[in-house]
């Protein structure tokens, strides 16, 4: 996706700072409630309707108080509504789904395989207007669908009966168990969708909930809201937490204020306040499914055709530097454009895809300033530009965090000989727009993967991709990501490897320059146990314990 998703900004703060003076000493600390597990979080929750969530904070209340056909625990796909994590037949083209037969709504109807047919046939719907639609891409007749080429009945989606659901593909999809633990496959109940129409999702009572907690006296604008524990969930058993609170704090300081003073017992930190607290007690970093990496743009810069002239542009970065004093987010310096923690080799789940590519990514995507000039002078010559001097300008967006940013690239970048960059820093989309235009020198930019497997992020950079903003073209990139989709679908060890090898290559040729994969800084107290932040992108509230 476009990385709308976590680019969330705001000048307001919603508890002032200056009347929680004070708060961290230990007089004025509050007492915890029992059995209650309280979190900042960034924004307020968008929609809680499955079709129109777009973004992660949506996600996350979805996985709380909904279910799919499948669940993350830890790194492994585990049944949620099905029975079990099935194999698919008809040479990887049809999947059949047993659904457990005590999974109920909230209001006491059962859930059936009717209630996935009716979401997924609505979020496919032109008229819902989803921007999550192209998901389905691959699910028989869905592209056609939203295209307005075909009837919505007509979508690869059926109930055999109350309890058995069946999926019918045109082409393999080798992701598609990862995809069904995703909020936008979701079932809805049909009955409450009706009723509510356009205000389903936008407040408590035009929903139902058949996930591990409901979402209670919450209307759309709410900077805080509670989940409590569901009892009409198949696995209530395991549901320990009987109560989430969720608050929204855009200011760090504030933050950490509630959390000192035991009025959070998660709280997020950003900029300089997560830089003061990266050696306290408590505090964690979390990895999110999204890198940020430079675009140099080869059809306006026929330079960065030259493969010795991106490799001397990486290697003039020192991305420790520019995480640890620039950012001090929580983001970490990445050698990939590809998000690590995220996919894992199927033969072997302790091997992560980003690891098993390093070999190739340490070569090029580290600090050496002594290589970074020797390669560009190398790249000068072979293009015939020896001695000529380069002013580059470098796109980005405006907000304070990403002038910094780019104000450390520009020093990075001009130590290269005879480069001179200029900054360009716009509003979002106005960076977007330009992108999708090539109107650029550089741009940095970013993905989040949609679902966790590195193909989200190959994709990206196939000649023919619509966000392969530089232009780069490698045909046997291009045959080896096209293979890991069609030929080799079906053989998941052979489709890594296709995968690996396509990594590498980029990984030697520097398409565009990996940067940072985007990470949170929290502060966590000791009473909150056993947070399962899984490969998706989002904790699994069901493994949630407390120790009061």
């Amino acid at each position: 996706m476009k990385f709308k998703k976590l680019l969330i900004t705001g000048a307001t703060v919603i508890l002032s700072a200056t009347a929680l003076a004070g708060c961290g000493s230990s007089s004025s600390k509050s007492q915890a409630p029992k059995n209650t597990v309280r979190i900042s979080e960034k924004d307020v929750i968008a929609t809680m309707d499955s079709s129109m969530n777009t973004d992660v904070i949506g996600a996350q209340n979805l996985t709380n108080t909904m279910e799919g056909l499948y669940r993350y625990k830890g790194k492994d796909i585990k049944p949620a509504l099905a029975t079990k994590v099935v194999k698919p037949t008809n040479n990887g083209l049809t999947y059949t789904f047993s659904l457990r037969k005590n999974a109920k709504w909230s209001n006491g109807d059962p859930v059936t395989a009717n209630d996935f047919v009716y979401a997924w046939r609505r979020t496919v719907n032109p008229k819902t207007k989803s921007q999550y639609a192209y998901i389905y891409e691959g699910i028989a007749n869905a592209k056609d669908i939203t295209a307005g080429k075909k009837p919505v009945d007509s979508l690869g989606v059926k109930a055999v009966n109350d309890h058995t659901l069946q999926v019918n593909l045109e082409k393999p999809i080798p992701y598609f168990s990862q995809l069904m633990t995703s909020s936008t496959f979701y079932p809805q109940n049909p009955r409450t969708v009706n009723k509510w129409g356009k205000k389903y999702g936008t407040n408590s009572k035009t929903l139902v909930f058949n996930g591990p907690y409901k979402l209670v006296k919450w209307s759309g604008a709410d900077n805080s809201w509670t989940e409590v524990k569901n009892n009409s969930y198949w696995n209530a058993k395991d549901v320990k937490v009987q109560k989430i609170q969720y608050q929204v704090v855009k200011d760090p300081s504030t933050s950490l204020n509630l959390y000192q003073s035991n009025k959070l017992d998660r709280a997020s930190l950003t900029g300089d306040i997560a830089k003061q607290m990266k050696k306290s007690k408590g505090y964690g970093i979390i990895k999110r499914n999204a890198t940020f990496y430079i675009t140099p743009n080869m059809k306006k810069q026929p330079v960065f055709k030259n493969e010795k002239i991106r490799q001397a542009i990486s290697l003039s970065i020192n991305r420790p530097q520019l995480t640890k004093r620039v950012l001090g987010d929580g983001s970490v310096a990445t050698n990939s454009f590809t998000a690590s923690n995220m996919a894992f080799d199927p033969q072997d789940k302790s091997k992560d895809f980003v690891k098993e590519t390093n070999a190739s990514a340490n070569k090029y995507a580290k600090y050496d300033p002594t290589e970074a000039k020797k390669l560009w002078k190398q790249g000068l010559a072979e293009t015939g530009n020896t001695g000529k001097k380069f002013n580059f300008t470098l796109l980005g967006d405006d907000t304070d965090t990403a002038k910094k940013q780019n104000e450390f690239l520009q020093n990075q970048l001009e130590k290269l000989p005879g480069v001179k960059v200029t900054l360009n820093n716009v509003p979002f989309k106005s960076r977007l727009s330009r992108s999708d235009n090539g109107d650029f020198d550089m741009v940095v930019t970013a993905w989040n993967a949609d679902f966790p497997d590195p193909i989200n992020f190959l994709t990206l950079f196939t000649s023919d991709s619509s966000y392969n903003y530089g232009k780069w073209n490698n045909p046997e990139f291009d045959a080896l990501v096209n293979k890991s989709l069609t030929d080799d679908a079906n053989n998941p060890a052979v489709r890594w490897k296709d995968m690996i090898d396509a990594q590498n290559i980029a990984n030697e040729q520097q398409p565009v320059i990996p940067l940072y994969q985007q990470g949170e800084a929290w502060m966590t107290h000791a009473r909150v146990k056993d947070l399962d932040f899984g490969p998706a992108g989002s904790y699994n509230m069901v493994s949630l314990r407390i120790k009061d």
